[in-house]
């Protein structure tokens, strides 16, 4: 008898306890889905405004180092009447800032015929303490065949070069981008170009300071569990998808020709892609006055770190829930039973 009742207390028990999982993961993978699209977009709005934040900042040298340059340009179009007026017009606009390494001007050849055929003064700066002066043009760096000084001459525009690598041995070597301005003489012939060099060791600088700020900001992460985000920032070259500018042992290749064309349209956008091995979710937007694209890269895996804990409360008020109906079944079950 009492084998019977045991019998008949399991049946409705494991229906009810059924019942109640099949509602849960109901629940549960509800839940889920709602709350995987709210993280995706809380984490559009995250990465697009590290990403705006980070491109205003990168804008906004950019923007300064042209000022400069412009002034000390400025300065040695007033000043051609002699090789040391243009060198003293250099010196004195030369701005001490470690974003601007140097500035030159490439005259005509046999401009100043004293000078000899090549002449190309350039005031540099190897350290924090000023600036020095190099005469830099000769047969050997003849620079009216460099592309720069092509494109200027024949364009007459200010414009920024393409990203090259130079290498003297010294602390002058390194990544750079130059801003181009070509000089004309009261008559419109071409006087010389003139160019202010940027270094890229600031860019790279700058992105590190502005992901390390945003993955402790406290305002940032004030509603996450998780906080050991592994997003990073790059800085990549429209023409050819390369990256200028990258943490050490991450360098990134865009081949995607959408991704490309929308880069070079100075568009923005998201895509998820494969980079170096990871599947990323990559927000790009354009940064102002070059012809780069700024990028934050996301592993896919940081975008369900956020729900690991939600789903496991959820498992473990499951698991709780089923123990009190369980309990509760088992009692009420077993009371009607005796009642009857």
């Amino acid at each position: 008898m009492e084998e019977t009742a045991k019998q008949l207390l399991k049946r409705p028990i494991r229906r009810i306890l059924l019942t109640f999982l099949i509602v849960k993961i109901i629940t549960i993978a509800t839940a889920f889905a709602m709350c995987y699209q709210a993280i995706k977009a809380e984490a559009y709005a995250r990465y697009t405004g590290i990403r705006s934040m980070s491109a205003e900042k990168v804008a906004k040298t950019i923007r300064g180092v042209e000022m400069n340059a412009q002034n000390a340009f400025d300065e040695v179009s007033q000043h051609l009447e002699s090789p040391e007026d243009v060198i003293t017009a250099l010196e004195s606009k030369a701005n001490l800032n470690m974003d601007t390494r140097g500035y030159f001007a490439a005259f005509e050849l046999n401009y100043f015929p004293e000078q000899g055929t090549w002449f190309e003064p350039y005031i540099y700066q190897p350290d924090v303490t000023g600036f020095e002066y190099r005469q830099v043009g000769s047969a050997r760096h003849n620079y009216t065949k460099s592309p720069w000084y092509i494109r200027a001459k024949a364009t007459g525009k200010t414009f920024w070069s393409k990203p090259y690598y130079y290498y003297d041995g010294t602390s002058m070597s390194g990544h750079y981008c130059t801003y181009i301005k070509p000089i004309y003489d009261e008559k419109g012939a071409l006087v010389c170009v003139c160019g202010a060099d940027l270094k890229f060791e600031w860019l790279e600088k700058e992105l590190a300071w502005v992901d390390e700020t945003s993955k402790r900001s406290t305002t940032l992460n004030a509603y996450h569990w998780i906080k050991e985000f592994d997003f990073y920032s790059v800085i990549i070259d429209d023409n050819d998808g390369t990256a200028l500018a990258h943490p050490e042992e991450k360098p990134v290749v865009i081949t995607d020709p959408e991704i490309l064309n929308d880069m070079k349209q100075k568009k923005t956008g998201i895509a998820d892609l494969n980079i170096n091995g990871v599947i990323c979710t990559v927000y790009y937007g354009p940064i102002e006055f070059v012809d780069w694209t700024l990028a934050v890269i996301v592993p896919k895996q940081d975008l369900w770190k956020p729900l690991i804990p939600i789903v496991t409360v959820l498992l473990l008020l499951t698991v709780i829930g089923m123990l009190i109906v369980r309990t509760v079944c088992r009692r009420v079950l077993r009371k009607s039973l005796q009642t009857t």
